[in-house]
């Protein structure tokens, strides 16, 4: 038995390990009445991982994923045709159209929520932003409820974006926390000790500290306190970890590299296939810009192109390596802009109708899931929520939907609130 044990990679060994204490001694290594992964509605996911791809700002859904020839507003932006028969795009997507057979497409989103943060935020978590309380993001979620795969590389990680954005631990431990990366040139900062700290003096620190704290957290076992130790720990395991090459894009070809191209969005792209290929299990990266209130056409023609050619690069890299059946391409935003345009050639907010897509991870790519009205203003069919859109996702990660989990002060919650998956994606 044993032998079958040490075969198992870490999060088949942490569940057997959780089920056999369970079962033998009546009780769940995780805090609570039952672990978090227990509930009778887990399946097996389809997805491993998941790269989300953040469109910060509110994607214009008539310019980009559900063109408007026959609209008025439409402006000077054409219709192309994909590599799927009946699916097209903006004239701005011509190597996603390339890729369309990878992609669903929803073009049925809608929010209530049309102000930038707390659109986000909802976005992020599925819950409406609340002052008395932080919701996890789905990283979160997943790490507290599946487990990592790599036992020194951190399980959820953020480049770009603000380091404050939504979309963290929340509620849960706070090890469960996004490691942010402000560049993806930078590798990750912090991780060699000082040249004049060998292996035994910094084993010989360590021990000091962890006496000097022993009768303090003796004193005060709460989880904000328990949170420093584990933070001290996973620092030195990840400053030992050799996989810690994956944070260094110079390892990459050149001939890879030119793929996704010069962007900061590009080489953001290629970390986050780096990342995953080592076991990181949750990457969000951000693209910025998408509030074109002026001057959209021009606006979402500068920032389409890194999207354009860097997805694409992403979607085929993966595809090659045998990672995209495991690896859910996540592309949200917050929601899409108007149909008509204002007085300075732009588009405002408009949460009503807007624009998302996945691929891989299980998902069945070539298809279109909903659709809005002839102007792009409204929903026309299958109406998509946010939180419908977060439980997809989680779903696809085999993630529990009917669990719930209290927060410190007791209220009851669940990883997408009251979102239905949409099995029809898969």
């Amino acid at each position: 038995m044993f032998d079958e044990l040490n075969k198992m990679d870490e999060l088949s060994r942490r569940k057997f390990i959780q089920y056999s204490a369970k079962a033998l001694l009546g009780v769940g290594l995780s805090t609570g009445s039952a672990p978090l992964w227990a509930s009778q509605t887990v399946r097996k996911p389809t997805a491993r991982n998941v790269i989300y791809i953040y469109l910060s700002g509110g994607m214009s859904h008539i310019d980009t994923f559900d063109p408007k020839p026959d609209w008025k507003d439409q402006g000077p932006v054409s219709t192309i045709e994909t590599n799927v028969s009946g699916i097209q795009f903006s004239e701005f997507l011509p190597s996603l159209a390339r890729h369309a057979d990878k992609l669903a497409i929803i073009r049925s989103m809608y929010s209530n929520q049309g102000a930038h943060e707390p659109g986000s935020y909802f976005m992020h978590t599925g819950y409406v932003q609340r002052g008395t309380i932080k919701h996890p993001g789905l990283g979160a979620w997943l790490n507290s409820m599946s487990g990592k795969t790599n036992s020194t590389l951190p399980g959820n990680i953020r480049i770009g974006g603000s380091n404050n954005a939504p979309g963290g631990a929340g509620f849960l431990d706070s090890k469960y926390e996004p490691l942010h990366l402000g560049s993806p040139d930078d590798g990750l900062p912090f991780v060699d000790r000082h040249h004049s700290v060998d292996d035994v003096e910094l084993r010989e620190r360590l021990a000091i500290a962890q006496m000097m704290d022993l009768s303090f957290h003796q004193k005060y076992p709460a989880k904000q306190v328990r949170a420093y130790g584990d933070v001290y720990q996973e620092a030195i395991r990840l400053m030992n970890s050799k996989d810690l090459a994956a944070f260094d894009l110079s390892k990459e070809p050149k001939l890879v590299r030119d793929v996704y191209g010069d962007s900061r969005f590009g080489k953001s792209c290629l970390l986050a296939r780096r990342l995953v290929e080592h076991g990181v299990r949750f990457v969000e990266l951000t693209l910025g810009g998408w509030d074109t209130h002026n001057d959209n056409h021009d606006q979402v023609a500068t920032l389409t192109n890194p999207l354009d050619v860097s997805l694409s690069a992403l979607l085929d890299d993966l595809h090659y390596r045998g990672l995209l059946d495991e690896t859910l391409v996540v592309i949200g935003t917050e929601f899409g802009r108007s149909p008509e345009i204002n007085s300075n050639a732009g588009r405002n907010h408009h949460p009503a109708a807007f624009s998302c897509a996945l691929a891989g991870g299980g998902i069945r790519g070539g298809q279109v899931y909903g659709s809005t009205d002839a102007s792009g203003h409204s929903i026309a069919e299958n109406g998509v929520t946010v939180p419908d859109f977060n439980a997809t996702i989680a779903y696809a990660l085999g993630l529990p939907l009917d669990k719930v989990v209290h927060s410190p002060s007791g209220r009851p919650f669940r990883v997408a609130d009251k979102g239905r998956p949409l099995t029809a994606l898969f």
